[in-house]
């Protein structure tokens, strides 16, 4: 299978069950795209010849199914490369994640230096300005609390100063699209209204917060929970922390990491049924996605992969993943959670997430013909990349 990025003439993919970014199933359906973008759907054998006829039921059986593409706006590398190391090491880990569904990503930095941030976070605008595949840049780190620092370097944590978080912003030129944060360190909560009004999503995590900071910084603007119950406290019945906060308020939405080694199968299916609409299934992936277990860095952090789970050598913490989003959605449908709330996690809630709701995530007109074609066991069949996506 070869994922296609034409974006030119006309498309008709047709015979396979529609499972739309809002939940929604259509059976026998047919989109037809024309230069990149969805122009009309529908069902049966009514649809009008095009440059390119695809029978989905001929390409992936008699159980085809057809969704939006995939947007992870949580991930690391894959293939062998770290999206740290630039360019290059970026397009070798989309081209791998790609072929797995992932249509569209935000590119995700883990904790460095100010000045080694800026200038990553400058090479991802540069992309995002070339690549419409591309659509900016997470910064994971450095303002995240020493106690839950995962996979990032504790040396280099530090409080959110706001000449440092604009300098991070600036460099982005408008292409920072979310910010990982943890709201009580001092200035957290300025921080969270700084980011918000420069266009960017901010997530709380890897935090110490409790209950109440999480609802101020949710109030301040917060709207995303980087990888849910990952790096910050659990669910007490006399402390609730974070997780129950965010999946109470509607504003949230909640990331979660379906790889069965970050979340157990039950606490998937709890995280659907606690923020029913409000979840984004990541990779949170690391370079070893889609490679071979051994050593690897990530960011300033050595990291050993062992039958798939990736672990920092010095904390043995779970270290980003080797998660693809194909399997993911087979992770969360194995769970409990129906089809169409799997898909909508793995498109419209993150594409809203980071603003990109009104023309990514759906098979609607009017929306980028980005698409991913599966047989009956959620294996990828075809990818499809469309038009350059607005905010």
């Amino acid at each position: 299978m070869t994922p296609t990025t034409d974006f030119r003439g006309s498309r008709v993919i047709h015979s396979a069950r529609i499972v739309d970014g809002d939940g929604s199933s259509t059976e026998n359906g047919w989109v037809r795209f024309e230069d990149g973008v969805v122009v009309a759907r529908g069902t049966g054998a009514d649809w009008t010849d095009a440059d390119d006829v695809i029978d989905a039921s001929a390409t992936a059986g008699a159980d085809a199914v057809l969704t939006p593409g995939f947007i992870d706006i949580h991930g690391h590398g894959g293939a062998g490369a770290a999206y740290d190391d630039g360019a290059d090491a970026i397009r070798t880990g989309r081209d791998m994640h790609r072929t797995h569904g992932t249509t569209r990503a935000v590119i995700s930095l883990v904790t460095a230096s100010i000045d080694d941030l800026a200038h990553q976070v400058s090479v991802i605008a540069d992309l995002t300005e070339s690549d419409p595949e591309i659509l900016g840049s997470h910064l994971e780190g450095p303002f995240l609390d020493p106690g839950h620092q995962g996979a990032h370097e504790p040396s280099l944590l530090r409080a959110p100063e706001p000449a440092d978080v604009a300098r991070l912003l600036d460099a982005g030129r408008g292409t920072v699209r979310q910010v990982t944060l943890a709201p009580e360190l001092p200035g957290g909560l300025d921080a969270v209204c700084q980011i918000v009004a420069s266009g960017a999503a901010v997530a709380v995590g890897h935090t110490n917060a409790d209950a109440d900071i999480a609802r101020q910084a949710f109030e301040a603007g917060a709207t995303i929970l980087t990888h849910a119950f990952n790096a910050m406290n659990g669910i007490h019945h006399r402390a609730p922390g974070p997780i129950l906060v965010a999946a109470a308020d509607h504003r949230v939405v909640l990331e979660g990491i379906a790889d069965n080694f970050h979340l157990d199968p039950h606490v998937i299916k709890l995280l659907f049924d606690a923020a029913p609409g409000r979840v984004a299934l990541i990779t949170d992936a690391m370079a070893a996605a889609g490679s071979a277990d051994g050593h690897y860095d990530l960011g300033a952090v050595k990291v050993t992969v062992k039958d798939g789970m990736a672990r920092a050598d010095d904390t043995g913490s779970i270290a980003g993943s080797t998660l693809t989003q194909d399997v993911a959605l087979r992770r969360a449908v194995e769970a409990g959670v129906t089809l169409g709330e799997a898909v909508r996690a793995l498109t419209a809630t993150p594409a809203g997430a980071v603003g990109f709701g009104g023309s990514l995530g759906r098979l609607q007109p009017g929306y980028a013909a980005d698409a991913v074609l599966l047989d009956g066991g959620f294996a990828v069949r075809g990818v499809w990349v469309g038009a350059a996506a607005s905010r």
